[in-house]
C-alpha cells in the first residue's frame, strides 16, 4: 500500500487540505479588510483616533508597501510573531500574532483566549444536550414509524427547525426565570470558580442552542435509521427472529451514526462563532458577543482576529468530521 493509501493517507490528505483552506481564508480575510478602497489606517484605528494615531497605524500596517508584501508580513506575524510600536516603546507579539486592539491596546490573541472558555462552555454543554435529544428523538421516530407518536415527534422537530434561537431563549427566560422563578436570570460564572453555579447559569443557554440543533439531528437520525432498517441484512436479522429492540439498538443505530458524527463535528465548529444571538441574549461574555462589540466600535484588528479564529474552528471541525466519518464508514477511504 502506498504512502497515501488507507486511513493514514486519508488523514494526511485531509490535514493538507485543511492547511490549504486556512491559507486561503487568511488571504480572503486580509484582502477584504485591509485592501478595500478608502483610508485603511483610519478604518483600522476607528473613528475616535487622532491624526497621530492614524499615522502610527499606517506605519504598523506598512501601507507604503505593495499589497503582496503587506500580506506576507501579516502571515509572518501569524507564523513567527512580530514587533509593533506603542508610540513610546516597541513590544513583541508572539505567534500566532493576530494584531493589537487599537481600542484597548491589548493583543487580539489575549482577548480571544479570555473569551474562548465562555464560548466553549456554551457549545460543548449544548452539544451533549442536542445529541441526547436529537438522536433519541430520531431513533424513536424511526422505530414508531407510521404511528401517532412518530407524527407528533416529526411535527415537533419541524417546529424546532423553524423557530429562531432568540425566540426559544426569550420564552425560556420569561417562563423559567420570570413567571415561575425556577432559576435566576443567567449570569456567567467561571467553571474554575464554582462548577455548580457554572452549570446552573448555563442551563437555559444550553437548552436554547440545543433545541435548535436537536431538531436537525432528529431529522437526520430518523432518515438514516429508516434507510438502514430497509437494508437486506436487517431483514435477515428479522428472519432469524432477532427482536426489534436489538435490531434498532445494536445494528440499525450503529449503521446510522456515521452521518450524525459528521454533522456533530461540523456543528460544533460553526457554533463556536455562530452562537452570537445566544451569547448576546443571555449576556455571556464569549467570542460572539466580543465580535459584535468590536464591530460596533470599529476595532478592525479584533474583528479580523475573531474571523480568523472562527474560520480555524470551522475548518478543523470539518476535517475532524471527515476523519470520523471515514472511521465509521471505511468506504469513504476507498472512494
Amino acid at each position: 500500500m502506498n504512502a497515501f493509501g488507507g486511513l493514514g493517507g486519508f488523514v494526511l490528505r485531509r490535514a493538507l487540505g485543511a492547511l490549504i483552506t486556512l491559507l486561503a481564508i487568511s488571504v480572503i480575510v486580509y484582502v477584504v479588510f485591509y485592501a478595500t478602497p478608502g483610508n485603511v489606517a483610519q478604518i483600522s484605528c476607528g473613528p475616535r483616533c487622532s491624526p497621530e494615531q492614524v499615522h502610527q497605524v499606517a506605519q504598523q500596517l506598512r501601507l507604503d508597501d505593495p499589497l503582496y508584501l503587506r500580506y506576507w508580513h501579516f502571515l509572518e506575524g501569524l507564523v513567527a510573531g512580530q514587533d509593533y510600536s506603542t508610540g513610546t516603546s516597541v513590544e513583541h507579539c508572539s505567534a500566532p500574532c493576530l494584531g493589537v486592539s487599537y481600542q484597548s491596546g491589548r493583543q487580539v490573541l489575549s482577548i480571544i483566549l479570555t473569551k474562548l472558555p465562555v464560548s466553549l462552555s456554551l457549545v460543548f454543554g449544548a452539544m451533549v444536550l442536542w445529541l441526547i435529544l436529537g438522536v433519541g428523538t430520531g431513533v424513536l421516530s424511526a422505530w414508531r414509524r407510521g404511528r401517532i407518536s412518530e407524527r407528533v415527534l416529526t411535527a415537533v422537530t419541524l417546529a424546532g427547525t423553524a423557530t429562531p434561537v432568540f425566540v426559544i431563549g426569550l420564552v425560556l427566560l420569561i417562563v423559567v426565570c420570570g413567571e415561575f422563578q425556577w432559576l435566576p436570570f443567567p449570569q456567567y460564572v467561571s467553571l474554575t470558580d464554582d462548577p455548580e453555579q457554572w452549570a446552573w447559569n448555563l442551563i437555559l443557554p444550553w437548552l436554547s442552542l440545543a433545541l435548535i440543533e436537536a431538531a436537525a439531528f432528529a431529522r437526520m437520525t430518523r432518515a438514516s435509521m429508516l434507510e438502514t432498517l430497509a437494508e437486506d441484512h436487517i431483514r435477515t436479522f428479522r428472519a432469524y427472529g432477532v427482536g426489534e429492540r436489538a435490531i434498532v439498538g445494536r445494528h440499525a443505530l450503529r449503521g446510522a451514526l456515521a452521518p450524525v458524527i459528521a454533522l456533530n463535528a461540523n456543528n460544533v465548529g460553526s457554533a463556536v462563532g455562530g452562537a452570537v444571538l445566544t451569547e448576546t441574549l443571555f449576556g455571556l461574555p464569549g467570542i460572539g458577543q466580543e465580535l459584535v462589540h468590536a464591530v460596533n466600535v470599529v476595532d478592525l484588528p479584533v474583528v479580523v482576529g475573531m474571523v480568523l479564529v472562527i474560520g480555524f474552528f470551522v475548518v478543523i471541525a470539518n476535517a475532524v468530521a471527515d476523519v470520523l466519518f471515514a472511521v465509521a464508514d471505511r468506504r469513504v477511504v476507498l472512494a
